[in-house]
């Protein structure tokens, strides 16, 4: 991700169809956005990553290695308007970027409970469960379940 991808980084993020599965699900400023990026650019435990196929970029990806060893989170999502089967060609390439590119151990994903479409692709790219924190996260109104998953490299491998 550059500069160059902040405005359309953002669109995407701000889109009632992105942000409502987020924890943060107000609508973010364009100030807001370059302060974030200017600080997560610097980061060297965080990859910020656009996803494009034939050269139309199509999705985001951040991960953010947050334990020693290869540990990381991630994060992700789709352009809104992109085709069918975007989401699952920019989970195999995060991956791939992950595993073979960034050289993890390990990637970890949180899902809002009632965010069932998540959770379905988390579990379609062999990642594994790993628990539930229960009423975790709170939206103003009311409080809700993280599902959290977990994806080794060598589970990553064996699926190829």
């Amino acid at each position: 991700m550059t500069h160059q991808d902040l405005a359309q980084v953002l669109a995407w993020r701000n889109h009632e169809d992105v942000r409502r599965y987020m924890y943060t699900q107000h609508e973010i400023s364009l100030e807001e956005h370059t302060r974030w990026f200017e600080r997560a650019s610097q980061d060297s435990s965080r990859h910020l990553l656009v996803f494009e196929s034939n050269s139309v970029p199509l999705g985001f990806i951040n991960i953010h290695q947050t334990a020693p060893g290869g540990i990381a989170d991630w994060g992700f999502y789709a352009a809104p308007d992109a085709p069918k089967g975007t989401g699952r060609q920019l989970g195999h390439a995060a991956l791939q970027y992950a595993f073979l590119t960034a050289r993890l151990h390990k990637v970890c994903g949180q899902a809002l409970a009632y965010n069932q479409r998540s959770i379905k692709f988390h579990q379609n790219l062999g990642f594994q469960q790993e628990g539930i924190l229960r009423e975790h996260h709170f939206d103003g109104q009311q409080y809700h379940d993280v599902m959290c998953f977990g994806l080794l490299a060598r589970e990553w491998q064996a699926n190829l």
